[in-house]
């Protein structure tokens, strides 16, 4: 059966920055649960960074910049804390691997999970084009990833088991 990776904050995880979970009621999200297909991730958690932590964004691009070693991610307090977003995005490319994941849904806006639009690094809640760390380089590896507001898309990528 093919796996759907999702955001932990998705599914009512407290795990995002503010230590708070984002959870998505949504006829397709609970088929998945039902049927077992959901693979759970945090990356920044997965690139150890605590819960809750300091907001962070991206400064000097996008996650694609991110990865080439472009653009770095800094808490609104300075601290560049790229090295645990990329932890976090290998992490959460091993997961789909090990997992059979074929799509992800990730979390809107995020510097790890934003799959159509992140924060400018400004941390003034201006939006730019582009997407985070983790999917980037889930994207560069095959695996398509929409938002939580794509759930039907996401849903019609799943190849017939």
């Amino acid at each position: 059966m093919q796996k759907v990776l999702v955001s932990a904050c998705l599914l009512g995880r407290r795990v995002r920055w503010d230590g708070d979970g984002n959870l998505v009621e949504h006829p397709v999200l609970a088929r998945w649960r039902r049927e077992g297909r959901v693979v759970a991730i945090c990356p920044e958690v997965e690139g150890q960074l605590g819960v809750p932590r300091p907001p962070a964004e991206i400064v000097g691009g996008d996650g694609e910049a991110v990865l080439d070693g472009r653009a770095r991610v800094v808490t609104d307090e300075g601290a560049d804390v790229t090295d645990a977003f990329l932890r976090g995005a290998r992490a959460a490319l091993e997961s789909a691997r090990a997992n059979d994941v074929c799509v992800a849904v990730l979390k809107a806006r995020s510097p790890s999970c934003g799959a159509d639009g992140i924060y400018d690094g400004s941390f003034s809640s201006t939006l730019q084009d582009g997407v985070g760390v983790t999917v980037a380089l889930l994207r560069r590896h095959g695996i398509e990833v929409f938002d939580e507001s794509e759930l039907d898309v996401a849903d019609a990528w799943i190849p017939g088991d």
